[in-house]
């Protein structure tokens, strides 16, 4: 591999001659910017504002740019006069556990490499003492203009660094928490771990961008002439768990299907209920509600008008017998009237007829003439 850097690590007394390699590499596709109508390719030009003149590379420098508009040129031969102690050097300054490192922190990544046979000696030293220390090394260097901070560690048998930010160049997470307070439960958090249990196991190195391979395929097809673009599937995303303990659990039975693995927990598979979506009037009326409130049960106009009929049916029938009740009290009152009087007058006739019988049975006195 090309190295891109030649220096020396610091490591209190001794030094340790090094050459810097990237450790990483881009397998991102790139594009090159076309005239649509013509295919003809579109290049950018470095042209001077003052003559209007396309300016090679070979004459292009440096230069700051003031509050007012003006350039301030800044020259190679200014830069390598700067009092930078790092500018050659990877000053080792102190050792931290490696759980210290907020991996926010982490930038660009690069392999150590011993520069020359008598740097094979010192450089095993370091890589030995950070094994050892289970540590890893905070150091500050120079790379393309400007000073850095990096982290060494050791990776297999190779001393690696890792370019950090700054601390003031990590943006505090502010406004980006739910501002709304939530409550987990427990059992919700075992699900979780059991999740994370089932899905945690992977191998890294199995691990492959799909869309970069689609997109070389579609290049060979295309070039080959034989493409034949067809519609993307895209799995449908149903709707909105309202149930998080049952998205767990068919979460965690998912990823053991998907793994070959047996569901041992023995209990009955919970169902996901999506939010179902409303039409028409209903749709307006719960509009305001909840997307993840239940509809009340309709009640049928039929229903409803066979229970208000048997009311009215049971109430007229009430007031109909109690009109002909108290008909009958009426008829009763009548007819008990009617009988007490035939009484006084059978009782007063009888009394006439008793005292006539008895004014007839009385002997008359005769009268002489």
């Amino acid at each position: 591999m090309r190295s891109i850097w030649n220096g020396a690590i610091s490591f209190g007394l001794v030094s340790i001659p090094i050459k810097l390699v990237n450790a990483t590499e881009s397998h991102s596709i790139s594009f090159r910017q076309i005239h649509v109508s013509d295919g003809g390719r579109v290049r950018y030009r470095k042209v001077c504002e003052l003559d209007g003149e396309e300016v090679p590379s070979a004459e292009i420098g440096k230069g700051y740019e003031e509050a007012d508009g003006s350039i301030v040129p800044i020259t190679e031969e200014d830069l390598a006069q700067l009092p930078l102690a790092t500018a050659k050097t990877i000053e080792i300054m102190s050792f931290v556990p490696a759980e210290e490192i907020d991996p926010l922190q982490m930038d660009a990544a690069y392999y150590l490499a011993a520069n020359g046979a008598t740097a094979a000696k010192p450089y095993t030293l370091l890589r030995e003492a950070l094994k050892r220390s289970q540590k890893v090394a905070i150091a500050k260097y120079a790379l393309r203009g400007r000073e850095r901070l990096g982290m060494l560690r050791v990776v297999d048998d190779v001393i690696a660094m890792h370019g950090l930010l700054w601390p003031d160049e990590i943006r505090a997470p502010e406004g980006v928490a739910p501002e709304a307070e939530v409550s987990v439960r427990e059992a919700e958090l075992d699900l979780a771990d059991a999740l994370m249990a089932t899905l945690g196991d992977v191998e890294m190195t199995s691990l492959h961008d799909d869309y970069r391979e689609a997109v070389e395929a579609m290049i060979v097809a295309k070039s080959g002439g034989a493409f034949e673009p067809t519609e993307a599937v895209v799995e449908p995303a149903g709707g909105q768990v309202i149930d998080l303990m049952a998205a767990l659990e068919k979460s965690v039975r998912a990823a053991k299907a998907s793994r070959g693995e047996a569901d041992t927990s023995g209990e009955a598979e919970a169902e996901v209920t999506p939010i179902r979506r409303k039409t028409g009037a209903g749709a307006r009326a719960g509009a305001g509600a909840g997307a993840g409130a239940a509809a009340p049960k309709a009640v049928g106009g039929k229903k409803s008008t066979a229970a208000s009929a048997k009311k009215t049916a049971a109430s007229a029938g009430t007031k109909k017998k109690t009109t002909s009740t108290a008909g009958k009290s009426a008829a009763g009152k009548s007819s008990s009237k009617n009988t007490a009087k035939s009484t006084a007058k059978t009782a007063a006739a009888k009394k006439t007829g008793a005292a006539a019988a008895k004014k007839a049975a009385t002997p008359q006195k005769r009268t002489s003439a």
